[in-house]
């Protein structure tokens, strides 16, 4: 038998098909085009279920089940999307209508908690017991598995790591706090600590502000290319951000002591620049005990975007 995971995104609605040895077998996908009605949205999740199905050659009565990751507060229990400010949907019977449509058990689950999941089985934290998944995308995201489990919390809206305070009264977060983790950790926060140090350097000597408009804009790459031109901005830029992620990082280890903590998303991709510093200062910041302890081994999420799509696909392994 085969599963089938979507990746239900704010732009993007991904299926794919999964085997039993979590590899892709082929994906299709549309634009999610919000805002439109909940049920077009069901019919479009449907119709690219269908349509992986088939470019995977699989028939559809082969596929045991279907998982869907979507962001928000999710309840996997009641099948309802309590709130998905993404999708700007409310009490969303989501796996009722999915249901009907697909004539199959549907599970499921917040969609950074699937690509944790994920990364569980078939990535960078397969064969761990304990594991963090931190995503640094336009916020910073969030997944736990505790004993092989997906933890979510009592109310299914845990995991929120990106909204812990960092630094009291410090910079407004999305969420109404201030000072939270995402606010300085994520790419977001990277572009804004780029565009301020570039404000404070010569307009006509900064390499940022050269290399930003190169590109037309700041982006998360803009002070690490600065950095490997050699620009001591750019390297002052990417020292304060892996601070800042190294001190959320120590605070999640501290907490679950993970046997892995893999980190994902777009300003992942930077790969050593970023994992091997950010081993060094978290090393210098948690509490080890003994020295025969089991260290959390701090990683690169490797499946990418498939994470999302094989962590949904095999949520009926949880039930």
């Amino acid at each position: 038998m085969y599963k089938l995971g979507i990746d239900l995104g704010g732009t993007n609605i991904v299926a794919g098909v999964v085997d039993d040895e979590y590899k892709i077998l082929a994906k299709a996908e549309c634009k999610t085009n919000i805002p439109r009605p909940a049920e077009s949205v069901c019919d479009s999740m449907a119709e690219v279920a269908k349509q992986a199905a088939e470019k995977a050659g699989v028939n559809w009565d082969d596929i045991s089940s279907v998982g869907i990751g979507v962001p928000g507060a999710v309840n996997p229990v009641t099948g309802i999307i309590a709130y998905s400010a993404n999708l700007l949907f409310k009490d969303w019977e989501i796996v009722k209508m999915m249901e009907e449509r697909l004539g199959k058990k549907v599970y499921i689950e917040n969609d950074a908690n699937a690509a944790a999941y994920g990364e569980f089985l078939a990535g960078s934290a397969k064969g761990a017991t304990n594991a963090i998944a931190v995503t640094l995308g336009t916020g910073v995201g969030g997944g736990i598995i505790i004993n092989g489990k997906i933890y979510s919390g009592s109310n299914f809206a845990g995991a929120e790591i990106g909204h812990m305070v960092i630094v009291k009264d410090g910079k407004p977060c999305g969420c109404g706090r201030k000072g939270c983790w995402e606010a300085y950790a994520s790419a977001t926060g990277l572009i804004n600590l780029t565009k301020e140090e570039i404000e404070k350097e010569d307009p006509e000597t900064s390499v940022m502000k050269k290399l930003a408009e190169k590109e037309g804009n700041v982006s998360g790459r803009t002070a690490f290319d600065a950095m490997r031109l050699g620009d001591e901005g750019g390297k002052k830029v990417v020292n304060e951000y892996i601070d800042y992620l190294a001190c959320g990082v120590a605070s999640i280890i501290h907490i679950f002591q993970p046997d892995v903590l893999c980190i994902g998303g777009g300003v992942s991709k930077e790969g050593d620049n970023i994992i091997l510093p950010l081993r060094e200062k978290v090393a210098g910041e948690i509490y080890k005990g003994e020295s025969s302890c089991l260290q959390t081994k701090i990683c690169v999420a490797t499946l990418g975007n498939d994470a999302g799509i094989i962590g949904a696909a095999c949520l009926e392994n949880l039930y």
